[in-house]
């Protein structure tokens, strides 16, 4: 489950082409680069292979409900 959600536009004045998060999954803390057609480009760490479809779908459900609603 994915806790201590942000996200924050790339560009001051806008709400595209991406968004900047950041949260915390297993105790691990994760960021990267959520792009306006759904892909995650990951930063420094990238989630284990066999979470990254689970987190990715948690996330995509918060982008939706907090930035397409």
């Amino acid at each position: 489950m994915i806790t201590h959600f942000q996200y924050k536009p790339l560009f001051k004045q806008a709400n595209l082409p991406g968004w900047r998060i950041s949260f915390y999954f297993r105790g691990t803390q994760y960021d990267g680069i959520y792009h306006k057609n759904g892909q995650i480009e990951w930063g420094s760490i990238q989630p284990p292979k066999e979470e990254e479809l689970a987190i990715h779908t948690q996330i995509h459900e918060l982008m939706l409900f907090h930035v397409y609603e």
